[in-house]
């Protein structure tokens, strides 16, 4: 049977099946569907230095293959965080990737500094939140920005690994992730959501009552396949490819694409099983192949 662990960042992996950030919450919901100990990895839901509530409802809407959200990273807080989810987390055998978000680069600052002596093994940054001290513009959509957010970060960082989660809504998405290995960044994750609407043509209002959110799900898996590879010639350091991930198909042409591990995420609102199959599917997979591990399918894409 092929070894199915990687190594991301130092981190060994059980497997390369990470839960993406937001749609699995904190693992204790899908505890009653499988020991979530069987994944490679949890990336927990976005955490702020504060409570947040969220945005307004309705915020989720359905589209053709995926969904639009707009939840505006609802979540407890980093204190509430580490008081009282993460033991339970620590006690299941799991790989725990803590994802921070901010409105500030002192925020951000901050979230790294409160976590680094924490029970977490990495920290994924979310730099698709909008940057309130330079007028609402995400900090992920300029590579000077992205450099100087992750530079400010890392180097308050001096026991965890730091993987640079990136937008898709860039003119160049190869300049974004050198950007971040610039400013030393230990990994890159992409694809976030793409922003998108929908109207109710009787209302003439958007469905969501932010006007907009981030759309996920199959339909931008062609998109997600095509950045991953694109950043994965463009850098050195590790590529973790999520972006409508559904299958272990899907997972194996994103590892062939230059992903040295995977986040599965709305499929896990279908079917709550979806991160397992991708795993045993995986499994069989590399067997048939006659892999010795399952890293070896990593950026094998041959070109035309």
């Amino acid at each position: 049977m092929a070894d199915m662990r990687v190594n991301l960042c130092g981190v060994e992996l059980k497997n390369p099946v990470i839960t993406a950030s937001g749609t699995f919450g904190y693992g204790h919901e899908f505890q009653d569907f499988y020991p979530v100990g069987r994944l490679g990895g949890i990336s927990c839901k976005g955490t702020t230095l504060l409570e947040r509530p969220g945005n307004p409802s309705p915020r989720i809407a359905e589209t053709p293959s995926g969904m639009l959200n707009s939840v505006g990273l609802q979540n407890p807080g980093v204190e509430t965080f580490v008081r009282e989810l993460l033991p339970w987390m620590r006690e299941q055998d799991v790989t725990v990737i803590a994802n921070i978000a901010g409105s500030s680069v002192d925020d951000y600052v901050a979230m790294a500094e409160r976590l680094d002596n924490e029970d977490v093994q990495l920290i994924e940054m979310n730099i698709s939140c909008p940057n309130v001290k330079e007028g609402g513009v995400s900090f992920g959509t300029s590579a000077e920005s992205v450099e100087n957010i992750t530079k400010a970060v890392k180097n308050r960082l001096k026991n965890k690994p730091l993987i640079v989660k990136l937008t898709p809504n860039v003119t160049s998405i190869g300049d974004m992730a050198a950007a971040a290995e610039a400013g030393g960044a230990d990994a890159v994750s992409l694809i976030n959501t793409l922003t998108g609407m929908r109207i109710n043509i009787r209302t003439r209002r958007p469905v969501l009552r932010n006007n907009t959110g981030g759309m996920s799900g199959p339909a931008v898996f062609p998109v997600a396949v095509r950045m991953v590879r694109d950043v994965y010639k463009r850098v050195r350091i590790p590529v973790v490819g999520l972006g409508g991930i559904s299958t272990w198909e899907d997972a194996a042409e994103m590892m062939i694409a230059g992903a040295t591990a995977i986040q599965i995420g709305t499929a896990n609102f279908r079917d709550p099983y979806a991160a397992v199959k991708v795993i045993e599917g995986l499994e069989k997979f590399a067997d048939e192949l006659g892999l010795s591990s399952i890293t070896e399918l990593t950026g094998t894409l041959e070109e035309w």
